[in-house]
């Protein structure tokens, strides 16, 4: 009888296992409704994007070189740093910003080489 009760403790905890780790899969699946909030701009971000994009001195993506445009609308980037005005970038793509994000000094540097040639 003692074998049968260690069986049936052993299925019990066997199912309750598979039940937590089920519960843990559909929770890492639900979309993180806060990360799609952040991702939205602001109405003063909007604005800031909208005068960007009529004067952004570049056709092409800061990272990939491909014409901005050509994987849909330009994706914009507001580039933040301590003590100095937002700067908003532009890329072809969200796949871009991570690059961007990793050597934002150099892409800076190519967009105001950029704007002092068209001057």
């Amino acid at each position: 009888m003692k074998s049968t009760s260690l069986l049936h403790s052993a299925r019990f905890t066997s199912a309750l296992l598979a039940l937590v780790l089920a519960a843990g899969l559909f929770a890492a699946e639900k979309p993180d409704k806060t990360a799609d909030a952040a991702k939205k701009p602001t109405p003063a971000e909007t604005a800031l994007i909208a005068k960007a994009r009529a004067s952004y001195p570049l056709k092409t993506c800061l990272v990939s070189d491909e014409p901005l445009g050509s994987m849909g609308e330009a994706t914009p980037y507001i580039h933040r740093a301590a003590g100095q005005p937002d700067r908003v970038l532009f890329v072809c793509c969200d796949g871009c910003i991570d690059d961007l994000k990793a050597n934002p000094a150099k892409f800076l540097a190519k967009i105001d080489a950029a704007a002092k040639a068209k001057k």
